[in-house]
């Protein structure tokens, strides 16, 4: 699998939303806006199954209260596996909420959301851990294609609903740079840039000591909603991957 980087011109196609998508600066930044007619979108070019993906994304300014900036990998299909990111704008002076979930063979409902306030590069939040084993599926035979959109959702993303858009700040935009891929297959791992891990790395990638100690302390103080701990949404018990681990 090979695999491509730092050109948004090269690495992705915008899929809808007009001129509301824009990609400048050689192809080094792209921009996604909202307003009160259309949001916008983009997907890559590429599909991609192992490895590690950077992306530097800076959300909508000032009050955002009402949007969602999506970033996510899905595969195709009603059996999908896919990864996703949701920031959830709000009021001025208030923090983002990013909205979490991973669907595996066409399955999600596993939600988690956090409060963004803390630095987030290389800080790990959330761990969805192999257990087929126990008979949870895991996306890892089916190559995803990495996604975004901008768009309006004050129907439910901010307070649930009680804070709508207010589209005299329209437009809204976020933009995204240094876009990076290190994709691995079976028998080879390549990179767009000059530190790629090693052959076959990928098989035994897993948090260090430090990152799990910042993952517990980013789920104890940030942490507002774990699907594994909602018991009255389960009540015949809780999925089997929320007892297997406590890196969920």
């Amino acid at each position: 699998m090979v695999a491509y980087g730092g050109n948004f011109h090269q690495d992705f196609d915008i899929t809808w939303g007009d001129q509301k998508a824009k990609i400048f600066n050689g192809g080094q930044i792209l921009s996604l806006s909202l307003d009160k007619t259309s949001g916008s979108g983009f997907k890559s070019k590429h599909e991609y199954l192992f490895g590690r993906i950077d992306m530097q994304l800076k959300l909508v300014a000032g009050n955002s209260a009402g949007t969602v900036t999506a970033y996510y990998l899905s595969s195709e299909g009603p059996t999908h596996d896919e990864i996703d990111f949701e920031f959830l704008g709000n009021l001025s002076g208030d923090p983002y909420i990013v909205h979490t979930n991973v669907f595996t063979q066409g399955k999600g409902n596993r939600e988690q959301q956090f409060y963004l306030c803390f630095l987030v590069d290389n800080t790990p939040i959330r761990v969805f851990k192999n257990a087929e084993t126990i008979g949870v599926p895991f996306p890892k035979t089916q190559p995803m294609r990495i996604y975004s959109s901008l768009w309006n959702a004050d129907d439910w993303a901010t307070r649930g609903g009680l804070v709508k858009t207010d589209w005299t700040k329209a437009p809204f935009t976020a933009y995204y740079r240094n876009f990076n891929v290190q994709t691995c297959s079976p028998r080879s791992c390549t990179s767009s840039s000059a530190s790629s891990i090693s052959n076959g790395a990928w098989q035994g990638q897993e948090l260090d000591a430090y990152s799990r100690r910042r993952l517990r302390w980013v789920q104890k103080h940030f942490m507002i909603y774990n699907y594994c701990t909602d018991l009255k949404r389960f009540p015949q018990g809780i999925p089997a991957e929320c007892r297997r681990s406590r890196f969920l």
